[in-house]
């Protein structure tokens, strides 16, 4: 039985040109919209995750509260339960799934959330890696809407050394000789291992990785980890879907819009919305630096670099302790 809903968005004309036809989003909702519509929070997914995947950051007690806020968790384009490779009809499935970016994903999230809920201020917008692009885009494309925002483990453009890892990543799942330029008929499982083992140092930190911290996740081994986890870890994930996702990740830049024409300064200047960015110190795709930068040219930003030796995955709810710091950061923000 499913637990989201579904949000038909007819045919979507994209940042690209391109149609996507019969275009739905996958959603789900916690908590109550109160009467004054003042209480929602827009939470997005990430790279090869689902609404489920955010979760860790939603309950009672915690600062995305449902007994306070009504959190939308939008799943992100391509991720298998909203439009995606997997689930277009032809001729627009598989391999000849149109190019969808950061932009587009957070233009059909407003469209969600303006008409079938009526909301016109958010009172957060929160994300973690690719939804964190997503959550600059919010900021940038809806000023006037956006009370704050709290982007953690990424930035508001993928800087050259990430998207030379994503492209590595697709170019590890299409070695496989099942990959058939995408029209395979059964998944292209050698390759998804190889893009689980090329994900894996880029994932955690080297700390992670020369303290063995792997261990408290249960693999006594650095070779039982790689192979019973990281071996595994795309398997649920059609092999379309996660390319489609990986080049909505290379093409991320909320200034690649006619009103900006590539000046991120610009771009994130007209971010006005109180914003959190929280990094993760160790993180090798979206590096404390790279936030660093970005915090100055918004107006009402506050950098909170998290100290964590899991690198990227800090903001996965996996590890206790930077979960307990990303929530209280939260809750602070929020008051």
């Amino acid at each position: 039985m499913k637990d989201y809903e579904i949000y038909q968005l007819g045919d979507v004309k994209l940042q690209s040109g391109q149609t996507l036809p019969q275009a739905f989003l996958a959603y789900k909702t916690y908590g109550i919209l109160n009467a004054a519509k003042s209480n929602a929070i827009v939470y997005p997914t990430w790279f090869a995750g689902l609404h489920t995947d955010n979760e860790w950051l939603i309950g009672p007690g915690k600062a995305l509260d449902p007994n306070n806020y009504f959190i939308i968790v939008p799943n992100m384009l391509g991720n298998g339960l909203s439009s995606s490779p997997s689930n277009t009809p032809a001729p627009h499935d598989r391999a000849n799934f149109p190019l969808v970016t950061i932009y587009d994903n957070v233009r059909m999230q407003h469209q969600l959330v303006t008409e079938k809920f009526g909301i016109t201020k958010l009172a957060l917008v929160v994300g973690w890696s690719l939804g964190a692009l997503q959550t600059f885009q919010w900021g940038a494309s809806y000023p006037e809407m956006v009370e704050r925002i709290a982007p953690f483990g990424g930035t508001a453009k993928t800087r050259p050394h990430a998207q030379v890892v994503f492209e590595a990543l697709i170019a590890a799942l299409q070695a496989d000789s099942n990959w058939k330029q995408g029209f395979y008929t059964r998944q292209p499982t050698a390759g998804l291992a190889a893009m689980g083992r090329a994900y894996a140092p880029w994932g955690f930190s080297q700390a992670y990785y020369l303290e063995q911290l792997y261990q408290a996740e249960g693999y006594l081994t650095l070779k039982s980890y790689l192979e019973n986890y990281w071996d595994q870890v795309f398997f649920s994930f059609d092999a379309n879907d996660l390319i489609a996702m990986l080049r909505t990740g290379i093409n991320g830049d909320i200034s690649a819009t006619p009103a900006d024409n590539g000046n991120l300064e610009q771009a994130l200047n007209r971010i006005t919305a109180h914003a959190l960015v929280m990094p993760g110190s160790t993180d090798l795709f979206f590096t404390p630096e790279d936030s660093a930068y970005e915090v100055k040219h918004i107006p009402n930003a506050v950098f909170r670099h998290v100290e964590s030796k899991w690198g990227h995955c800090f903001g996965i709810g996996a590890n206790e302790p930077d979960s307990f710091i990303i929530d209280n950061h939260l809750k602070q923000f929020l008051q």
